[in-house]
């Protein structure tokens, strides 16, 4: 008896990734964009400046508008090369997909603003990636994004 051809089983198209990654990129220049804020913020704290909680408030949310999308742009830059490396050596290596796609999203930020400073007038354009602090605690949310992104997108999900 003749048994049917086994079917292959369907490719996880491209537009599935598409959402979860929109969704870790939004997650990952609102992160950045409120951090370089708070970072802002608190430097005219030691100036002596007076900042309530609603004028923090006032200004994290200008930020997120006006400086967010800019964020963004810089991020995706970032993103992209540094993801899709991620993404081929976890093929190789598929048990560390999720750690490969967080460090690189974490990286690919660290890289993206390194290379904006090194062609923007001001000796740093994002002020708060001055100091390590500030730069890995943007790196931090754009590592998580990866994770999110990661989680969202594992194989068999």
């Amino acid at each position: 008896m003749q048994h049917p051809p086994t079917a292959k089983p369907p490719r996880r198209h491209w537009t599935k990734h598409l959402a979860p990654l929109l969704l870790a990129w939004v997650l990952a220049a609102a992160w950045g964009s409120v951090v370089q804020t708070q970072f802002n913020l608190q430097a005219l704290v030691g100036l002596g400046v007076a900042m309530p909680a609603a004028l923090r408030a006032e200004t994290t949310w200008r930020d997120l508008i006006g400086f967010g999308p800019v964020y963004a742009g810089i991020l995706a830059a970032g993103w992209l090369p540094a993801l899709a490396a991620a993404a081929f050596l976890a093929r190789r290596w598929p048990d560390w997909r999720t750690p490969l796609l967080a460090a690189a999203a974490g990286l690919g930020m660290i890289a993206a603003v390194r290379a904006v400073d090194a062609v923007a007038p001001m000796p740093m354009f994002i002020d708060a990636t001055r100091s390590l602090t500030g730069l890995l605690a943007m790196a931090a949310g754009a590592a998580l994004a990866g994770w999110v992104y990661a989680r969202l997108t594992r194989p068999g999900s």
